[in-house]
């Protein structure tokens, strides 16, 4: 997550590798840097992953949560964390997943075809 001490200097969004941090008050898609075309959401409802979906802040910079995979598989830290200037890039405590769920969700966003 990133916390209310956000300077909006964007440092952290060109360092997620599956493109889940967006600048506050800007729709996110499940395609941004991703393979999905689609995703069935939890209500079983199958979304385009083109839609746009609602900005989880319209203040400071967010982080999808359901897109983040704290870098597994791709660097041995999150790298937001690493580059953010204030560190308010950290670990959201409402939302902690295993390591094994983060590499599945990597394999899941990052299908080849």
């Amino acid at each position: 997550m990133i916390t209310d001490e956000c300077i909006n200097c964007g440092a952290c969004e060109p360092e997620c590798p599956n493109t889940a941090i967006y600048e506050g008050g800007v729709e996110w898609r499940w395609g941004d840097g991703t393979s999905l075309t689609e995703v069935e959401m939890g209500d079983g409802t199958v979304v385009a992953s083109s839609e746009p979906m609602e900005p989880v802040s319209d203040e400071f910079y967010y982080i999808v949560s359901d897109k983040c995979t704290e870098c597994m598989g791709f660097h041995e830290e999150p790298q937001c964390a690493a580059v953010c200037p204030v560190d308010c890039c950290v670990e959201d405590p409402e939302y902690r997943e295993s390591e094994e769920d983060l590499l599945t969700k990597k394999s899941w966003m990052h299908e080849e075809a």
